[in-house]
């Protein structure tokens, strides 16, 4: 019977060591938390968005290495393993799957009941620190200088976003000791923060609108959802999408905007004849049916008018500048919440160290990975926590061979 270890009791490494178990391998987790899949508790704002159900290769940063992992182990199958379990699963819009309880709680129970049927043993508030291979198998070492042995192992210690759940990079560290080179990390999925001195003022502000990521003049990325300006600078689903860009650019000391459409039902050209209609009224009282409050004060100080002037006293081309502003205002990007507020890390152990088919190690025979750890995220929306079960299977399938 292969002894095999898993580093990391989270979402990939939960589902590596019960795949492994079921398959007649005998599993240690070594978890570093007094409990088992706190990360998952976090996710979907408490609710779980466990998988996406429209998740495809094209939806991360590595299709082609993803495509190998999901024609073993796709969100359909994702699903099946947790109706196994006992999750009805309940799908909203844009694909994104949540448990029919709305309660993350209720995937991390399932995992770890489980987890105990299969009396897979867990060690816990242990932090493995260091690991080395010889001719036995993998040797780890954890804070305390303690040792322990195995004959394959597998890391699933995720990345460095959400470090309250235990996430702090450790696992790099063994990667490395175990010869794997670790790509640039930044924090994806993640809020910006803005240089505007209207920040205050729209603080709490939140619509549905387009927002686009624009570099040398030119937008590279574009999205449609909620978007919520705070004191700080902007969030919402639509920032977290166009973050992992953002990040990486600013990595490179580029300069970098987010233009925001204010007014996403109308057209530049619509919103100037419904000005020139309301000829009569207050420019501010004008405005106020077409965006919040909030937004009217900050839009009519960028126009520079007062707002009682009536629109009838505006030129034409205060009016351009009006509509130009209301579907196209744009705030410089300084930076972003950083890995506290992240929901995944980008970067990791290089997937061309990393056999596509078994996650097995290329430099080390007997090392899977799984989960945040490879250098692998996707979109916000379910898609990373498919990577991690995904993964998971795999690495505990083949570990277990």
């Amino acid at each position: 019977m292969k002894k095999i270890i898993v580093v990391g009791g989270g979402a990939s490494g939960l589902v590596a060591a019960i795949i492994a178990k079921r398959h007649g391998a005998d599993v240690t987790i070594i978890e570093r938390n007094p409990k088992l899949g706190k990360k998952i508790l976090a996710t979907g704002n408490g609710r779980c968005n466990f998988t996406n159900v429209d998740a495809l290769p094209i939806h991360y940063n590595h299709p082609d290495f993803v495509a190998h992992i999901f024609e073993a182990f796709s969100p359909a199958e994702t699903l099946l393993f947790f109706k196994s379990l006992g999750i009805t699963p309940k799908i909203e819009d844009l694909g994104k799957t949540y448990p029919l309880s709305e309660q993350a709680s209720s995937i991390t129970d399932v995992l770890i009941y489980e987890i105990k049927r299969l009396n897979i043993e867990v060690i816990y508030e242990k932090m493995i620190l260091s690991a080395h291979k010889d001719t036995r198998g993998f040797v780890l070492y954890d804070q305390l200088g303690e040792t322990y042995y195995c004959d394959q192992l597998i890391i699933a210690t995720g990345g460095l976003a959400l470090p309250q759940s235990g996430s702090d990079g450790t696992g790099y560290q063994i990667a490395k000791d175990l010869g794997h080179e670790i790509t640039r990390l930044f924090p994806a999925l993640v809020k910006l923060k803005l240089d505007s001195p209207y920040l205050k003022v729209l603080d709490g502000v939140k619509f549905p609108g387009f927002v686009s990521l624009i570099h040398n003049n030119e937008k590279i990325q574009t999205e449609f959802g909620d978007i919520l300006f705070t004191k700080y600078g902007i969030s919402g689903p639509t920032i977290l999408q166009l973050s992992r860009k953002a990040n990486a650019l600013l990595l490179d000391n580029q300069t970098i905007f987010v233009d925001v459409k204010l007014v996403s039902e109308l057209s530049q050209s619509d919103i100037e004849s419904r000005l020139f209609d309301l000829k009569n009224l207050p420019v501010e009282l004008a405005l106020l049916g077409l965006i919040n409050r909030k937004l009217v004060s900050v839009v009519l100080k960028e126009a520079r008018l007062m707002p009682d002037v009536t629109v009838g006293q505006l030129s034409t081309l205060q009016i351009k500048r009006l509509s130009q502003l209301l579907t196209s205002m744009k705030f410089k990007v300084t930076g972003s919440k950083g890995y506290e507020e992240a929901q995944v890390t980008a970067g990791g152990v290089a997937v061309d160290e990393i056999n596509p088919k078994t996650l097995e190690s290329k430099k080390a025979k007997g090392l899977y990975f799984a989960g945040e750890i490879i250098d692998i995220d996707g979109l916000c929306g379910g898609y990373n926590l498919q990577w991690a079960w995904s993964s998971g299977y795999i690495a505990g399938l083949s570990a277990s061979k």
